[in-house]
């Protein structure tokens, strides 16, 4: 389980993926959002591709949840 806070930054991402690389099986992280403040489009599109990986999002805000929905259309 990865708990994530604050903003979702570039730097953040490469580092994330570097960690996810390291996973035999994607289906076995958990990123916790319960404490991030902002999400830009970089991050939404991160967050999105790590669920459609398997990557399970706990605690993922509303907003973030609806922008990954418009996104998918």
């Amino acid at each position: 389980m990865f708990a994530l806070s604050g903003r979702i930054e570039p730097q953040a991402i490469a580092e994330l993926r570097r960690l996810f690389d390291l996973q035999a099986d994607y289906c076995d992280i958990v990123l916790d959002l319960k404490d991030v403040s902002l999400v830009d489009r970089d991050g939404m599109s991160f967050l999105a591709r790590c669920e459609a990986d398997g990557v399970k999002l706990e605690n993922c805000a509303p907003y973030i949840r609806e922008w990954m929905e418009r996104e998918k259309d």
